[in-house]
């Protein structure tokens, strides 16, 4: 375990809590004091992200359990509640640091977007920095407890975002995505009650996953499902999805932005870090059923974007649609699809972070979204429309984009599934029964493929209609991009390009936690 005493992941955590804190005390009038207090509360533990970039170690991995721990960087490790087990245990590793660095990026980008909040700023900006430092929390903490401490601190501060903030529907919105995500935490929190009973009274996720996987099948089975439901709630996976769409059309433009950049992805981070370690034979043996939600969920998604007529609610569709590539490269078990997994997130998350920013952008000229009451906008805002073009091509997966790499690793991924001794390849238990069987992961991955001519068919259809054709007379003296959102985007528009081109950075940062954690699956089942 290696040990850091600069407290890096203790700084980025809770940095944004402290900006919180000292906004509380600012009169209300002081608007400019208070933006510039969460700037500063974001901006610093992007800095920290950035130097912790640079000094992360891309070789420190393992071979299996033993190394699981020990494969944890800018590890803080303290007693916390002694009698019950509980740490204050954080720690990074190639699984979580791509998600943290994304997370202090984004989180910076949504104060500077959120500039012209008119109302409530006091409370918005500092419900912002608080989720902030529960997404920090929840990508770091390697003690089960803290993890469901931080996983929980996120839901209050986003239900009054979205039921403040948000649109005409607000309340409803709010209401629908707090009792869905309750419901996936009473799950959570089950399961992680049996286990640590189960495995003497440690909440340690490490040491579950060395105890854990060893004790009854009727236990691990159980807990496997209450941890699916849960984190699928959050990815969200069909048939959980149905509060996404709400969320995000009634959320604030910045509010969306972390919903779909970084929440999602804490219900695949959740599968990875908890669920994968801890039950990995159920893992393997749900395959089946998980690459067919997988599937639904990127042809579904696909479709039900193809079909709106609202630019964020289509745009909110498409992420159940790639979020459901992310799915699918987790139950192929091997390196590509777990790369193409991992790299997949974070590209979702800067590519959709720019759409729901461009969406925010001409909501705030227009006042609508609706695709078809545009029209020729390329006219007027030549900036913004070359801006927004290439946001979605990149969603597309354009060669060049970053998207292209990440999809085409699980596409790849799919027709090299993991391979046993069995029949055709199958995995097989020592009773000859089938646990995993490869060739049903490649025609699940074949079917699925078209869901890129569905993407291609939205992203064009949306470009055509608001960019191209006769100028709607209404905007014939739209306003271009400004600058200020113009700093917004660029960063993104960089980082797209550059992993699009030379994805190694983000690979080799991942590369060593995934090849670990393929031989703690791998070490549940005789191949």
């Amino acid at each position: 375990m290696t040990e850091n005493a600069s407290h890096a992941l203790t700084a980025l955590t809770f940095i944004p809590l402290l900006g919180a804190l000292m906004i509380l005390f600012v009169p209300n009038a002081e608007k400019k004091i208070i933006k510039t207090i969460a700037a500063c509360s974001a901006f610093f533990p992007l800095v920290i992200s950035v130097v912790m970039l640079v000094t992360f170690n891309r070789n420190l991995g393992g071979t299996g359990v033993a190394d699981f721990a020990k494969s944890m960087q800018f590890v803080e490790r303290y007693p916390w509640i002694e009698q019950y087990g509980i740490q204050y245990y954080l720690g990074v590793d190639g699984l979580s640091f791509p998600l943290v660095f994304l997370s202090a990026l984004l989180s910076f980008i949504c104060i500077i977007a959120s500039w012209n909040i008119k109302h409530g700023i006091k409370g918005y900006f500092a419900l912002f920095l608080l989720l902030e430092t529960g997404i920090m929390g929840t990508f770091c903490a390697l003690d089960f407890f803290l993890f469901f401490v931080f996983w929980e601190l996120m839901l209050l501060p986003m239900y009054f975002l979205i039921g403040i903030w948000g649109g005409p529907r607000k309340e409803y919105a709010a209401i629908k995505f707090f009792l869905y995500t309750f419901l996936g935490s009473v799950l959570l929190l089950i399961a992680m009650l049996m286990i640590y009973f189960e495995c003497g009274r440690t909440f340690s996720i490490p040491e579950m996953a060395r105890q854990f996987p060893g004790k009854a099948d009727w236990m691990r089975n159980l807990c496997f499902i209450f941890f699916f439901i849960a984190f699928a709630i959050k990815v969200p996976v069909f048939p959980f999805h149905t509060w996404l769409p709400d969320a995000h059309v009634e959320a604030p433009t910045a509010v969306s932005v972390i919903l779909a950049g970084v929440l999602l992805k804490m219900g695949t981070y959740g599968m990875l870090r908890i669920s994968y370690p801890l039950c990995p034979l159920e893992a393997i043996k749900s395959f089946s059923w998980v690459a067919l939600l997988a599937w639904i969920n990127i042809i579904y998604g696909a479709m039900c974007a193809m079909a709106q007529k609202d630019l964020k609610k289509l745009v909110a569709y498409s992420s159940i649609s790639h979020m459901g590539i992310v799915l699918l490269g987790m139950v192929q078990f091997n390196d590509l699809g777990f790369n193409g997994a991992g790299l997949q997130m974070f590209n979702h998350g800067t590519i959709t972070a720019m759409l729901f920013l461009l969406v925010g952008v001409i909501y705030d000229r227009a006042h609508h979204r609706e695709i078809e009451g545009f029209g020729g906008l390329a006219a007027v805002t030549p900036i913004y429309a070359g801006i927004a073009s290439f946001a979605f091509f990149a969603a597309l997966g354009l060669p060049g984009m970053s998207s292209f790499i990440s999809e085409a690793m699980v596409f790849l991924g799919g027709f090299n599934a993991l391979s046993g001794s069995g029949p055709g390849g199958c995995v097989t238990d020592l009773a000859g029964r089938m646990l995993y069987n490869p060739g049903y992961i490649r025609w699940v991955t074949v079917f699925a493929i078209p869901g890129i001519l569905v993407t291609a068919a939205y992203v064009l259809w949306t470009v055509q209609r608001v960019f191209l054709g006769q100028l709607n007379p209404k905007y014939k003296d739209l306003s271009e991009i400004t600058q200020r959102e113009l700093w917004c985007l660029v960063p993104l528009a960089v980082i797209i390009l550059i992993l699009g081109v030379f994805p190694a950075p983000l690979l080799n940062i991942q590369n060593q936690t995934f090849v670990l954690l393929l031989e703690m699956v791998k070490a549940a089942v005789i191949l």
